[in-house]
């Protein structure tokens, strides 16, 4: 399985991204996914996630009301429509996915180590 980000680049605070994550090898249907975000000098975090089962969003705190994680099954993408930005918005930000069985799915995507594979990361800059 092999994951590709794209969609990054450099943009204004208030400004709207979008990035996509391709999947390739299988389906993302039944395929747990998950963003995470990570800044200079700082550790890994979760953004949002997508239960496999039945692609219910989860979000940080941090970016509820702002970000969706929306599935595209036609293109075996995930996507993540980034809203009012914010400085803080700033990192590089990876895809992830998983086919393990969760007891709890959507406490499950939260958790970094949850997921086996991994996209390269796409930057993204948001200046104030």
């Amino acid at each position: 399985v092999q994951l590709q980000a794209s969609g990054g680049g450099l943009v204004q605070a208030g400004d709207s991204l979008r990035l996509s994550c391709a999947v390739y090898g299988r389906s993302i249907r039944g395929y747990h996914m998950g963003w995470f975000r990570q800044a200079p000098g700082k550790e890994r975090e979760f953004v949002a996630g997508s239960t496999g089962d039945t692609g219910w969003p989860v979000y940080a705190d941090s970016v509820k009301g702002r970000f969706t994680i929306p599935r595209r099954g036609a293109e075996n993408t995930v996507v993540l429509q980034m809203d009012n930005l914010k400085p803080d918005d700033t990192a590089a930000y990876y895809c992830a996915g998983t086919s393990r069985a969760f007891s709890a799915p959507q406490l499950g995507v939260r958790a970094r180590e949850s997921f086996s594979d991994w996209g390269q990361g796409t930057l993204v800059t948001v200046s104030s």
